[in-house]
């Protein structure tokens, strides 16, 4: 009996310890982030355009084509994961075939992020001849935040008990109506944080915007979805490693870096206050 508490007190204070660990990691990249990138950021660098290949001036553009890419990427990818959540844990019936595009879904999800920008610029840059556009890019990103989503998803909706859809069924109602009255209010939360984490990813990746969409140098703004644009990512890519003065652009490099971490942050807090209205709801 003593062997086990001194195993278990062992194993939980290794835990926090890799917990601790972590979170001060973490903690010390967005502090160093915060430290060196603040005397940068003001309003001319926020508002103005880029001169001199991005050397000076400001990052409006960037900040613009990421806006625009992850809102593309959200309207399409969280609509269509919900609804095929929704028809693979309310309608399809157990089988091979559930289980083959279950197990697609989780093959997806692990998929390096090139391989989603590859297949990008195959399908919506080449094949359907949107070039290398807010479209394209958008859609790749969709599609690359798909699986995250739908898994999300899919596990909201199964904590959802069944006691509620036996409930509502039993008082006459339809498939549908169960689903949209009594499962999805007490889904919508659980299935918003995939759109959290769908959120965090799509706006931090360079590589599917590298092949479909993002240019380093553009000093404007897109006027259609059919326009290639910066993004803020890449624009911190190529500062950080191709640029010619790398040395110089440093203060450049943490100001975009932390410009990127805010625009993150507030779309996840958007994400949040949108889920916890929800949540507020059900508990009315």
């Amino acid at each position: 009996m003593r062997n086990k508490k001194v195993t278990e007190y062992f194993l939980i204070s290794l835990i926090r310890l890799v917990t601790y660990i972590v979170v001060a990691i973490v903690g010390y990249i967005i502090i160093d982030i915060f430290i060196k990138g603040l005397p940068t950021l003001s309003w001319e660098f926020i508002s103005g355009f880029p001169r001199r290949s991005g050397a000076e001036g400001g990052i409006l553009p960037a900040i613009v084509g990421t806006i625009c890419l992850v809102t593309g990427a959200i309207s399409v990818a969280l609509p269509l994961g919900m609804t095929s959540a929704i028809y693979l844990t309310e309608y399809a019936k157990q089988g091979r075939f559930k289980e083959i595009i279950g197990l697609a879904i989780s093959t997806l999800a692990g998929v390096p992020s090139i391989v989603f920008g590859l297949f990008g610029l195959g399908l919506f840059v080449l094949f359907f001849g949107f070039g290398a556009s807010i479209l394209s890019g958008s859609l790749t990103l969709a599609f690359m935040i798909l699986p995250t989503i739908i898994v999300s998803s899919e596990e909201a909706l199964r904590a959802v008990p069944v006691t509620l859809r036996e409930g509502s069924l039993a008082l006459g109602a339809s498939k549908w109506q169960t689903i949209a009255r009594n499962v999805l209010p007490y889904a919508l939360p659980g299935m918003f944080t995939g759109s959290i984490l769908g959120i965090g990813r799509a706006a931090g990746e360079t590589a599917p915007i590298l092949l479909t969409v993002a240019a380093f140098y553009l000093p404007k703004l897109p006027r259609s979805i059919f326009d290639q644009v910066m993004a803020l990512p890449y624009h911190l890519y190529v500062l950080a490693t191709q640029h010619p003065e790398a040395e110089k652009v440093l203060p450049m490099q943490y100001g975009t870096a932390l410009v990127l971490l805010l625009l993150v942050i507030l779309f996840n807090l958007s994400a949040i206050i949108l889920r916890n209205r929800f949540r507020k709801k059900i508990q009315w």
